[in-house]
């Protein structure tokens, strides 16, 4: 099977563009060598890409013949990616959230949107805005 369709029947990525794309900026290898997507997969094959800031590491374990559900994706891979890689990705969550608190300095656009669907709009005093404007 070619790499493109297998990492898309194991729900790694939405779409098979999107794996081709990877493909095509060298963050797929097959085996230690940078994969094309027209990469034939095999069972043994070790499989590494780069993905939401995390370098997966996957062994292919058998080839399915469609897309498979996600409980059934342990059957067909092994997932060899060290534990410190999904600690690294909770610590940069957490240190996004840490950058800005909501509340301190200078607010941002949906902030402000927030504040003025809070806040009752601003009516105009009674006589004004009635008439046209004629010069």
């Amino acid at each position: 099977m070619r790499i493109d369709k297998y990492l898309w029947c194991m729900r790694y990525y939405k779409t098979r563009n999107m794996v081709t794309e990877a493909c095509k900026k060298n963050h797929v290898t097959v085996n230690g060598l940078v994969a094309k997507p027209s990469k034939e997969v095999f069972p043994t094959d070790k499989i590494t890409f780069r993905k939401d800031q995390i370098t997966q590491i996957i062994t292919v374990l058998d080839i399915p013949e469609n897309r498979v559900g996600a409980k059934l994706v342990d059957i067909y891979r092994r997932n060899d990616t060290p534990a410190e890689a999904y600690q690294h990705l909770e610590l940069l969550k957490l240190s996004k959230e840490h950058y800005r608190k909501n509340g301190t300095g200078r607010p941002t656009k949906k902030d402000r949107r927030d504040i003025d669907e809070f806040l009752p709009s601003p009516t105009l005093p009674e006589g004004e805005g009635d008439e046209p404007f004629i010069n």
